[in-house]
């Protein structure tokens, strides 16, 4: 086992020192190499780059059979990942109960990926009943281990791009870059400047950090870098500076911890809007450090930095509504803000990986990527596995599944508020596409997307089966409003509205000669009989 071993450590060496795809892919040479010796650890890396095509050509056969070896061998990952097959019908049958007893094996094992696709399903009710308590206890495993590594790298960047919304903008950015969180600042000296335009070149750095806050030069070691960035932007009053200062007082950097000072800057830099500022000013009244503690404070701050976009400000948040902390305990607000710092975890990577892989004409590799992340409640992983099967880019589903698989991911999407996924599931409904054609269905999810999201859109649609008389009684002033609502809605439906009520008024003239040819002919008749009688 020792050969495996050394092979599988030259190939995680290789992959890991280079940025070279070239280079990547003979890492991957040695994997399978060390793989077909029986080596866990390569087998899960090659099991996966058969999966998803990374650096080895996709094979979803090969895949699965290394996964079933090594859910035999007790592995979680494998466990995990077969439990993925068996949830998207790839390779195997569909099967939801098989996929729940991987999944849970997979979780017992410790796998955070199934553990936060178990909370997933718990929340929306998927092949299980429906238990927010059983979802807040698997997201809440997971977000703690997403918060610690937060805390300890800074997070990752996460690009959300929507494949449909990207069609219907072209050459627009689709996807928000999102500052999943705001750096600790007492790992600044580590990580380097917080603004790249501030240089410390003078001597005098250290004079003026002695001079602001009165402390001793022989004081001044290991924190020095931190300080004196710190100093100088909160002598300029920068928040970044205030907060930077107020966590060196806080955790003795470079000083001695002094909370009043810490208090006071963080107080300074929350002022001015500063998300790390408020989250540590949240920290401190809720676990009473250098004040007493305060959960309506905490609360307070806390709630400033999770609308900055602060994700442990959503974890501390998610752990008040949790345990009912200074709140009325409230499950399904926990659960809603531990799902959100859970997608923020590393897994959220490839999300990116996924998009490129399209990006690349790999529809395939990007389909199975944004399925996994989609099993795990990633709404725009959904909407974007739906639009690949929609689309019918993906080889590697049936030609007969793409509808119903695309469906079923759409409706998942639309549960978590995607305006698009909701108008989408009316198109399926109306057209008969992977289900029968219900207007009725329709008409609910284009009114459910006109009244909930205000989509131009949904009213259009309904103004068209209002006309029509399609699974609605037909009334054309109904018609008329539903268009009017859809052209004031969005200056894109100003031209198709007024076609539509072009239309419209052709039809109700012709409706009304209709109704006073009827009359005329009703009073002819009873002249007649008049005139008989």
């Amino acid at each position: 086992m020792q050969e495996a071993e050394d092979v599988y450590q030259i190939g995680m060496k290789i992959l890991n020192e280079s940025s070279k795809k070239a280079q990547k892919k003979v890492a991957y040479q040695y994997l399978l190499k060390a793989a077909d010796m029986n080596h866990t650890k390569a087998m899960e890396k090659v099991s996966y780059a058969l999966l998803f095509g990374d650096y080895l050509k996709q094979n979803i056969q090969s895949s699965k059979e290394l996964f079933e070896k090594l859910t035999e061998e007790g592995s979680p990952k494998g466990q995990m990942a077969l439990g993925f097959l068996y949830a998207s019908g790839l390779g195997v049958n569909s099967s939801q109960a098989k996929a729940l007893v991987y999944y849970t094996f997979g979780a017992l094992g410790g796998n955070l990926i199934a553990h936060m696709i178990l909370g997933y399903r718990y929340w929306a009710g998927i092949g299980v009943l429906q238990s927010c308590e059983s979802a807040l206890t698997h997201y809440r495993l997971v977000a703690n281990h997403v918060a610690s590594d937060i805390s300890l790298t800074g997070g990752t960047v996460v690009q959300r791009i929507r494949l449909a919304d990207e069609v219907e903008n072209p050459g627009m950015a689709s996807g928000m870059l999102e500052e999943d969180l705001i750096q600790y600042y007492q790992f600044l000296a580590e990580k380097g400047d917080v603004q790249a335009q501030v240089r410390f070149s003078s001597p005098d750095d250290i004079q003026t950090f002695s001079r602001i806050t009165g402390t001793n030069l022989k004081d001044i070691d290991e924190g020095f870098a931190f300080l004196c960035r710190s100093v100088f932007l909160c002598f300029q009053g920068n928040p970044v500076g205030q907060s930077g200062l107020g966590m060196a007082y806080l955790y003795g950097r470079g000083v001695p911890v002094n909370y009043d000072l810490a208090l006071k800057y963080f107080q300074k830099a929350a002022e001015q809007g500063w998300v790390d500022g408020q989250l540590q000013l949240g920290s401190m009244y809720y676990n009473g450090i250098g004040v007493k503690k305060d959960y309506k404070q905490a609360l307070k701050y806390f709630n400033l930095a999770s609308q900055g976009g602060h994700i442990l400000a959503f974890y501390n948040l998610a752990q008040m509504h949790a345990t009912g902390t200074g709140v009325m305990r409230s499950c399904h607000t926990a659960v809603e803000l531990f799902k959100n710092v859970c997608e923020r975890g590393r897994w959220s990577e490839r999300l990116m990986t996924a998009y490129n892989s399209y990006k690349d004409g790999d529809s395939n590799s990007a389909v199975v990527q944004y399925l996994l992340l989609a099993e795990q409640g990633y709404e725009v992983a959904q909407s974007n596995a739906a639009f690949i099967l929609d689309q019918k880019e993906a080889s590697i589903v049936g030609e007969n599944e793409t509808y119903p698989r695309a469906l079923l991911h759409w409706n998942r999407a639309a549960s978590q508020g995607y305006t698009v996924a909701r108008i989408k599931l009316g198109d399926y409904h109306f057209y008969g596409f992977g289900t029968d054609v219900d207007y009725e269905t329709a008409f609910i999810h284009y009114r459910l997307a006109s009244e909930q999201q205000h989509s131009a859109q949904a009213m259009f649609n309904l103004g068209y089966m209002h006309e029509k008389g399609l699974g609605i009684k037909q009334d054309i002033h109904l018609a008329k409003r539903f268009y009017d609502m859809a052209a004031e809605a969005s200056p894109d439906a100003q031209v198709p509205v007024f076609l539509a009520l072009c239309k419209l008024g052709v039809i109700y003239s012709l409706q009304y000669i209709r109704e006073i040819n009827v009359s005329n002919a009703e009073l002819k008749e009873k002249s007649k009989c008049v005139f008989y009688f």
